[in-house]
């Protein structure tokens, strides 16, 4: 891991093959038997994302393990985030059997109405609900205050709701 905080590719390669097989068990052992070949990769991105931060103080499979977990948590919280908003859909959505896709569509081209937003608007609001990302990380990436991030949501909201009502 030494060679890896020193930017070594081969020592990071290295690494790749001697822990994907256990970090693949590892989440297929957590119920992620469907993408379980993703959330080693990210953790894999992570270890050298973080490469800089490893201190030798404890196992090397501690630090690799520690990231494996927060890839998880990131995960189940995307599903939740998911969920919540499949659950809301359902529930605006009346009941039909094609649950009412059609209609939402005809109503509104989300893609349409996303590239009807302002670039400002438009990036800010794909960060924050499409990516899931956190308003402080958006206010990070873009180089902004966080109330800015907070009133560009609001108003992209705002705007796509205005769209939406004034449709036929």
């Amino acid at each position: 891991m030494a060679q890896v905080r020193d930017g070594s590719d081969d020592a990071f390669r290295q690494l790749v093959e001697r822990y994907q097989r256990p970090l693949l068990n590892f989440f297929a052992r957590m119920g992620a038997s469907h993408h379980c070949e993703d959330l080693a990769q990210e953790t894999f991105v992570y270890l050298w994302k973080y490469r800089h931060k490893y201190k030798p103080v404890a196992k090397f499979t501690t630090f690799l393990y520690t990231l494996a977990r927060h890839t998880w948590l990131d995960s189940l919280r995307r599903q939740i985030r998911f969920q919540l908003f499949s659950e809301r859909y359902r529930a605006a959505v009346p009941d039909s059997t094609d649950g009412g896709l059609p209609r939402l569509f005809k109503r509104l081209d989300i893609q349409a109405a996303l590239e009807r937003l302002s670039p400002k608007l438009r990036e800010t609001l794909v960060l924050a609900v499409h990516q899931g990302l956190a308003y402080d990380e958006i206010a990070a990436i873009l180089h902004v205050p966080l109330g800015t991030v907070k009133s560009r949501v609001f108003n992209a909201l705002a705007t796509l709701k205005k769209m939406y009502d004034e449709q036929p």
